[in-house]
């Protein structure tokens, strides 16, 4: 028997069953996925990345290539769920892996795809905690580079491949895995999802047609080295499935299309502006004079665009979505597109300073503790604060299918209803329908 570490993943991954539990739960993500897919998909919400890509990337007869696309969409919005283990969007890049390789499968059931799905969520999990702390404050976007393994290995799960097969994909998605978070705020950032999902499938394709790679020591390679030196390789293996990630910690879906390290913080300023409306002194921007926001030191690493020029941009800016979160009591997907950033939310924007708690712990430690306490001072000398955690957040419901629904909002009825109810995932028809329409 093979003891090595990859070897060990292969066997795992390939013998642990899911269950009804795990399954609803892969389910729910689904429908998140494609809410968050047919806006861009349908014209909703103008991207014009998608356009260079679908050119340079054509899908009508590549697997690789429809991976691709479905992973830049899927990401395009940022409105994806999240893995707090995983540190990055699990789902964009493991669904978009198995949907390419499915429309060539049409036998596939739907346990089988949703069983994959899983294991890709748990690989994605186990990898984040396996790489430590410090692969994503150095710079590199989990996404793009846990996520090529884990969506590797849910389509080895997938495609039933035998273990030795099922190491040398591995290897081949760990040496190609790469993203680094400069790209946030650009289109580069979705196109890190689709590199991801295509690095998944290429891997698979060629271990199946009997390419040569390093059967072991490739994924303790890259644990060593771009863990540096906080990698604990032990987690990838221990109790898996038990409980399966899917289920604890669980998919994180979001109710706002920004960057996930703003979302404390927004609710934080719905509280305040609640509070300002009380008191009717009248328009909240003009009765600020400044405001704070403080937070664990490093939690503003994801968010770091402080004077954003566009929508896009500003999905990445604590101010703009704390301004926005006070001026509209929202933060909808309208402000966060292509278009330049709203006169009146970068006014107050710039009225944001951020101040780091040095009294709290270093975020790259334990992002689960992070928190945004956001201070108004007023121009009658007075205080409002608030503080949300990201516990907080997280533990708050998102209506997955009202998500749903509102992404198809702007199709024909038919169409909508007929898409919505595939989504639901309840049958293999159901599933095949869907990828069928994606491959359009």
């Amino acid at each position: 028997m093979n003891n090595s570490l990859t070897a060990l993943l292969a066997e795992t991954l390939l013998s642990h069953h899911p269950g009804d539990a795990e399954r609803q739960n892969a389910r729910e993500g689904a429908k998140d996925y494609f809410a968050c897919l047919f806006p861009v998909l349908y014209g909703s919400v103008v991207d014009s990345g998608l356009e260079p890509v679908i050119r340079v990337f054509p899908a009508l007869h590549s697997k690789e290539n429809l991976a691709l696309q479905l992973g830049y969409i899927s990401h395009a919005l940022d409105f994806d769920d999240y893995h707090p283990a995983f540190r990055g969007h699990p789902t964009t890049v493991v669904l978009s892996t198995l949907l390419a390789l499915s429309k060539a499968s049409p036998t596939v059931s739907i346990d089988a795809f949703l069983d994959a799905y899983v294991v890709g969520v748990e690989l994605a999990g186990r990898l984040g905690k396996a790489i430590g702390t410090r692969h994503y404050s150095a710079g590199f976007h989990s996404t793009a580079t846990l996520g090529t393994i884990a969506a590797a290995g849910a389509a080895c799960r997938l495609l039933n491949l035998s273990v030795r097969t099922t190491q040398i994909a591995l290897g081949l998605a760990a040496t190609q895995a790469s993203g680094l978070r400069s790209q946030f705020g650009s289109a580069a950032k979705p196109l890190h999802a689709g590199l991801s999902a295509r690095s998944a499938v290429n891997s698979v394709q060629l271990a199946q047609a009997g390419f040569g790679g390093q059967p072991a020591g490739v994924l303790e390679s890259f644990l060593q080295i771009l863990g540096f030196d906080a990698a604990q390789p032990e987690q990838l293996l221990a109790e898996w499935g038990n409980p399966w990630r899917i289920i604890a910690p669980g998919l994180e879906f979001k109710r706002y299309p920004t960057c996930g390290g703003t979302h404390s913080a927004a609710e934080a300023a719905f509280v305040l502006r609640q509070q300002l409306e009380e008191t009717g002194q009248g328009a909240v921007a003009q009765i600020i004079d400044r405001i704070e926001v403080s937070f664990p030191p490093g939690a503003d690493t994801a968010p770091n665009i402080i004077a954003p020029k566009n929508g896009v941009e500003a999905r990445f800016s604590l101010e703009y979505v704390i301004a926005d979160a006070l001026i509209n009591g929202s933060v909808a997907l309208e402000n966060y597109t292509e278009a330049p950033v709203k006169a009146d939310i970068a006014e107050l924007a710039a009225r944001v300073s951020r101040h780091p708690d040095p009294t709290a712990p270093a975020d790259e430690l334990d992002p689960d503790r992070r928190f945004h306490r956001v201070t108004l001072f007023l121009n009658d000398g007075s205080q409002l604060s608030h503080c949300v955690t990201r516990q907080e957040t997280a533990a708050a419901y998102t209506d997955v299918e009202a998500k749903l629904r509102n992404s198809l909002s702007a199709l024909p009825a038919l169409l909508a209803q007929g898409v919505f109810n595939d989504a639901q995932l309840g049958s293999d028809a159901a599933l095949h329908r869907l990828i069928s329409l994606l491959s359009k």
